[in-house]
């Protein structure tokens, strides 16, 4: 069995950087593929279809590998 010492989390601001720097890519990009297909759609169903891929890929897929990133980089220099 292997005792490894226990993590701290990252500070709430770090957190929200990481957050952000999930998101605000992907919205970016959705915004412009959707732009052709969306055009006449009313703003809130935009919203919903963009929404609707953008927060669950973030949520289990690029966070946690930001955060795994973030986490290596930073015990890498202690």
């Amino acid at each position: 069995m292997t005792v490894t010492a226990p993590t701290t989390a990252p500070s709430v601001h770090v957190r929200a950087a990481i957050t952000w720097l999930a998101i605000f890519p992907m919205v970016a990009l959705g915004m412009t593929l959707m732009a052709p297909f969306t055009a006449t759609w009313p703003p809130a169903l935009r919203a919903l279809a963009l929404t609707a891929v953008v927060v669950p890929t973030a949520v289990y897929v690029v966070v946690p590998r930001l955060m795994a990133a973030h986490q290596r980089i930073t015990h890498r220099h202690n």
